[in-house]
């Protein structure tokens, strides 16, 4: 039948009578329907680019307050140790726990821990039983952190599989404190938040003094998603090089993976089939770059709740392969 003024009339008028037919197919705003309506969700913003096409904060503090990113701590701490070894204060990624910080291991520690490299502790194969998940009360009640994450037993050989470790990233945070003679937060202000333009707040130090190496870091969701985006950009932000681009892309070869998750694990970052370059913390707090699609993502939620792989942290990464990767 030919096409008439009558029916093209009529096209128009019912296009106009159901707008949200037009919004629906919006891939921003479909994206936008989907994350508003995770009950866990406090903020999710995206970058493709330059431009930040989502920053939506339904609950929580909004995205100019501080967040508890929990183990995406874990990931900065992994860049302050690239920074560390950029300046040769810690001579490279095999330098040996008993020749940058001897003094941080107790005359009762584990036998081989001396001998645990700098990569050994980002990467989480230090060989010794975990302290988190149900280990995590004792350890922190303990009155040296470091020391207690030193004497915990072997449960497999120095640099076989991950075993995921808080005590891990703390004795790390521990060592690099005692080859810059700085301390975490002042590494973390000078380091990354300068050059990135953003506050990192004071946070929790244990009986030692060491601040928390992997945990408890805070930062608003627009900090993280201009860490996000400097992991995107090879290390850069605004034109400065804020870590050494070898360093970006060592950080992207996975050496072993997550056996709760199945991803795959660089220097201190998940890496998922898909591209993502991701920090992930309790409760689901994320970090993610995909520099082949030019996104960065930046995600925090309720941190009382759990994000299992099999569950809401399960539902974020659909998020991030589906309609997020399709705004590339």
């Amino acid at each position: 039948m030919p096409l008439t003024r009558r029916h093209v009339t009529l096209g128009l008028a019912a296009t106009l009578a159901a707008p949200g037919l037009t919004r629906a197919q919006d891939p921003v705003d479909a994206l936008r329907n989907r994350a508003l309506a995770l009950p866990q969700l406090h903020a999710i913003l995206v970058q493709r680019g330059d431009a930040v096409l989502l920053a939506e904060a339904p609950r929580g503090r909004g995205l100019d307050h501080a967040a508890n990113i929990k183990s995406c701590s874990k990931s900065l701490l992994a860049l302050l140790l690239g920074t560390a070894i950029a300046r040769g204060e810690i001579p490279s990624l095999d330098s040996r726990l008993g020749d940058v910080a001897p003094s941080l291991i107790p005359r009762d520690a584990t036998e081989g821990v001396a001998e645990l490299t700098m990569n050994h502790l980002v990467t989480l194969r230090a060989g010794l039983q975990g302290t988190s998940g149900g280990n995590y009360g004792a350890w922190v009640s303990s009155r040296n952190w470091v020391a207690y994450a030193l004497r915990q037993p072997r449960i497999a050989p120095n640099g076989g599989r991950m075993i995921y470790s808080t005590g891990t990233t703390h004795v790390l945070g521990a060592a690099l404190v005692t080859a810059t003679g700085q301390t975490l937060h002042d590494l973390a202000r000078e380091r990354l938040g300068r050059p990135l333009g953003i506050d990192i707040p004071n946070w929790t130090r244990d009986p030692q003094g060491f601040h928390f190496g992997g945990n408890e870091m805070a930062l608003t969701p627009r900090a993280m998603l201009r860490v996000a985006q400097m992991m995107r950009d090879a290390g850069r932000a605004d034109g400065t090089e804020v870590l050494p681009p070898d360093w970006i892309t060592a950080s992207q070869i996975p050496q072993t993976r997550s056996p709760f998750s199945g991803l795959g694990y660089g220097l201190g970052w998940f890496l998922s089939p898909t591209g993502w370059t991701l920090a992930r913390g309790f409760g689901g707090q994320i970090i993610a770059s995909h520099p082949t699609a030019r996104l960065a993502v930046a995600i925090t939620s309720d941190p009382t709740q759990p994000a299992r792989s099999e569950g809401y942290f399960g539902t974020l990464m659909d998020l991030l392969d589906g309609p997020i990767l399709a705004l590339a």
